[in-house]
């Protein structure tokens, strides 16, 4: 499970959610530093068509280590570039330190994460990572432009055909 409702005894510490503004997961993460929050954004060396441009791996997600009754959460949700905390029901998710360290091993020795090498072929299983499907599972059909595909998404037992940009998905194994 990716993320989780739950209480935290006082002292304990664990990884929640941001949802940023949008493209401010940058400024975001910074301000809260700058408070003394702890925060991971993971993000992507991806070619663009002139440079090289690098950008979060989750758009407008950024995580955040809390300690529960030693941090004051209230300034997170005035913070510069901050939408919100990422809740279940009333509480803040909690997100697991294995996922976290799973997504820390697959940075590359300067941090970066790196899009899929893998030359998408029809058929292949990816999973949504960001949008409003985000973590369903679809079927890749084609290329559209260098940062858009069609997938098929099965939607109340119909599969349709949807575009969207190639930096919204993972393939899965």
């Amino acid at each position: 499970m990716f993320f989780r409702k739950g209480f935290l005894m006082k002292n304990q510490t664990a990884w929640h959610l941001i949802h940023t503004k949008p493209r401010q997961e940058k400024t975001a993460c910074e301000q809260l530093e700058r408070q003394g929050f702890t925060t991971y954004l993971p993000l992507i060396r991806q070619q663009g068509p002139t440079n090289q441009q690098i950008i979060p791996l989750f758009p407008r997600y950024l995580f955040i280590r809390l300690t529960a009754g030693l941090d004051d959460w209230t300034p997170i949700r005035s913070t510069r570039g901050v939408s919100s905390l990422v809740r279940v029901g009333m509480n803040p998710a909690i997100i697991s330190e294995h996922l976290i360290k799973a997504i820390q091993q697959r940075a590359d020795g300067d941090g970066f994460h790196k899009p899929a090498t893998k030359k998408l072929t029809k058929g292949d299983r990816i999973r949504l990572i960001s949008g409003p499907f985000a973590e369903y599972e679809a079927i890749f059909s084609e290329q559209r432009a260098e940062n858009r595909a069609i997938i098929l998404l099965n939607l109340i037992g119909k599969q349709n055909r949807i575009e969207v940009p190639t930096e919204s998905f993972i393939i899965c194994n």
